[in-house]
C-alpha cells in the first residue's frame, strides 16, 4: 500500500479545504455498488466538457469546506458506503486527502473520474471508477492512458456509449490496450443518445467480456440534482 502523505504543518489548514458543490445521500446507480444507499459528495470544477455532460451545474458553483465538516456532515447518514465524484473531484489537489481521511474513517470510498487527470497516488482503499472518453464525447484527446497502469482489481473502467462507432472504438481499445486484464469493464449507454437494448444486443452479439449497466437513478428520479 502504498504511504499517506502528511501536509507539513505551514499548510495543513490550506490542504484540509475543498470547494464541494453538493452532499447528498441516495442510491448508488452505476457501477458493482449499484443499488446501495450511498452518500455522495459532488466536488465543483472540471477541465472537461463532455456534449453528454449531466453535472454542468458543478462546473463553478459550490461552497469551501473543510475536510473536518465533509465528515461531520456526513455521519447522520446510516452507511458507510460514500462516493466522491464532481465535475472532476481530481482537478482538486486536496481530493487526495479528503479520499484517505474516508478511508481512515472506516467508509467504503469509490471515485468517479474522467481519467483525464493522474490517479498514481489515489488511497489504494479506494475503488477508482475511470470514465474513458469516447469519441462522441468530444473529448477523446483528454484520455491519459498512462493511468491504466495503476488500476487495481477492485477498479472499474467505463465507457459511456452514444453510439455504434463509440460502441466500436471502445472494442478496439479493449482490444488494443487489453484492458480486461486490469479490472473489469462497464459500459453505459448514453441516456439521451443510444438505446439501451440495441447496445445490449451488440454486446451479445459479440460475446463482449463487458458490464453492461444503465444509470439506475435517472429510471428513478430522470435528471433531478441531488440524486
Amino acid at each position: 500500500m502504498k504511504p499517506h502523505a502528511q501536509p507539513d504543518s505551514t499548510t495543513q489548514q490550506a490542504s484540509s479545504e475543498l470547494s464541494i458543490n453538493e452532499i447528498f445521500f441516495s442510491l448508488q446507480g452505476e457501477s458493482v455498488k449499484v443499488g446501495l444507499p450511498t452518500i455522495f459528495i459532488r466536488l465543483s470544477g472540471c477541465p472537461l466538457r463532455c456534449q453528454y455532460c449531466d453535472t454542468a451545474y458543478a462546473f463553478h458553483d459550490g461552497e469551501k469546506k473543510s475536510i473536518d465538516n465533509i465528515i461531520k456532515d456526513i455521519s447522520q447518514y446510516r452507511t458507510k458506503h460514500v462516493t466522491v465524484t464532481g465535475g472532476e473531484p481530481l482537478a482538486q489537489r486536496n481530493c487526495h486527502e479528503l479520499l484517505s481521511r474516508l478511508c481512515d474513517e472506516g467508509y467504503e470510498v469509490s471515485l468517479e473520474t474522467s481519467g483525464a487527470i493522474d490517479i498514481a497516488n489515489v488511497d489504494e482503499r479506494v475503488m477508482k471508477i475511470v470514465d474513458i472518453k469516447t469519441p462522441a464525447s468530444e473529448e477523446e484527446s483528454k484520455n491519459k492512458f498512462e493511468n491504466i497502469a495503476y488500476l487495481n482489481k477492485h477498479d472499474q473502467l467505463k465507457f459511456v456509449i452514444c453510439n455504434q462507432a463509440d460502441y466500436t472504438w471502445a472494442k478496439q481499445k479493449i482490444n488494443e490496450l487489453k484492458l480486461t486484464d486490469y479490472c473489469e469493464i462497464l459500459f453505459s449507454p448514453e441516456h439521451e443518445t443510444q438505446n439501451p437494448t440495441e447496445l445490449a444486443n451488440w454486446i451479445l452479439e459479440d460475446s463482449l467480456n463487458v458490464r453492461m449497466q444503465v444509470q439506475l437513478h435517472k429510471y428513478l428520479w430522470g435528471n433531478v440534482p441531488g440524486k
